[in-house]
């Protein structure tokens, strides 16, 4: 059995006794295994060996004697957690991160963020705690939108199955404008992107023949997600945290496109103050200004940036870039003018 298809399986059991507090035999283990990961057979033997290498890597996975025959219970134990050393400044970088996160409000992912959270200020000393709560209220984390996602953790819930499993999914989709339609895709991952969750997949042609090309689909649109009975081989040759650091945005594509913008030495300073992506380059020029080349999926990233800087910014290529915003600005001095 393939190698990825062996760690599906065992996090599968870990999922398994965490919430069976009695455990479970390997037979009840093998029966829920094959359920819930659609398989259709599955040998106890498998599973005594999966236990017996997350065993090996550190679980605290225990078996004893009962009557229902030799059970494996996940322990639950926190002796680990005693008075964790942990410093105020520590505190104060994760209370950040946690705000950071709000907009997984309602998902799984915030309630192992405030699981987590909790049980850090359980064991923290109060003079700690006290010296954080007093620095904390210095510190700000500004610009995140008021959005949660919690009506749509069920669906949340069942991409991320989709995902770990390798299973098809089937979605109900809605791009605003436009009517919602049935798509049917192979997911590979998630993504948090300025305070929206998007799903990393390929999906099939209206040929019905297969794309390798990844497509970003944003979870508010979904109206509905069904793990299918069938199951897909993930593409090796994928990489998402590649793929996903090409563009400066979110858009998808099949190859990123060089851009060039003309920026003003004031309108420079601000790119070099808040980059517009890791790979960015900057060349100055004879005459002052700042030549910025950087990558992107789609114009339209590039052409909210360019505009929101107004006169300090010029895209020189590509051609149909520069079009694109010409047309715009057209209409926008025929509409201002009007008024």
């Amino acid at each position: 059995m393939a190698r990825n298809e062996q760690l599906i399986r065992q996090h599968k059991i870990l999922q398994v006794l965490e919430r069976l507090r009695f455990g479970a035999t390997l037979d009840e283990l093998r029966d829920a295994v094959v359920d819930e990961l659609g398989l259709t057979s599955l040998h106890t033997r498998s599973i005594r060996r999966d236990l017996d290498a997350l065993t090996a890597a550190g679980m605290p996975i225990s078996d004893e004697d009962t009557q229902r025959g030799r059970v494996w219970k996940l322990s639950r134990s926190d002796k680990g957690l005693h008075k964790l050393a942990i410093t105020a400044s520590e505190l104060i970088a994760l209370s950040m991160g946690r705000d950071l996160m709000l907009p997984l409000v309602g998902t799984q992912f915030w309630i192992g963020i405030e699981s987590f959270w909790n049980k850090v200020r359980e064991q923290l000393p109060d003079n700690v705690f006290e010296h954080y709560e007093r620095y904390r209220r210095t510190l700000y984390v500004l610009g995140i939108p008021t959005k949660t996602y919690e009506k749509h953790q069920g669906i949340l819930k069942t991409v991320n199955r989709a995902i770990q499993e390798h299973r098809h999914l089937e979605m109900e989709y809605q791009v605003p404008g436009r009517p919602a339609s049935v798509r049917k895709v192979e997911p590979y991952g998630v993504v948090l992107f300025q305070s929206s969750i998007y799903v990393i997949a390929t999906e099939q042609d209206r040929d019905g023949q297969d794309s390798d090309r990844l497509r970003h689909w944003k979870l508010d649109r979904f109206q509905s997600a069904k793990a299918l009975d069938s199951w897909f081989k993930p593409d090796e040759k994928i990489d998402l945290q590649a793929h996903l650091g090409q563009s400066v945005g979110i858009f998808s594509g099949m190859e990123p496109r060089q851009y060039v913008i003309k920026l003003s030495p004031q309108a420079a300073r601000w790119v070099e103050e808040d980059p517009w992506h890791a790979g960015q380059t900057l060349e100055a020029k004879a005459d002052g200004s700042v030549l910025l080349t950087v990558a992107a999926y789609h114009d339209t990233e590039i052409i909210q940036r360019v505009m929101r800087l107004g006169v300090e910014a010029e895209v020189l290529s590509p051609e149909h870039c520069r079009d694109e915003i010409a047309r715009t600005i057209r209409e926008l001095a025929d509409r201002y003018a009007a008024s």
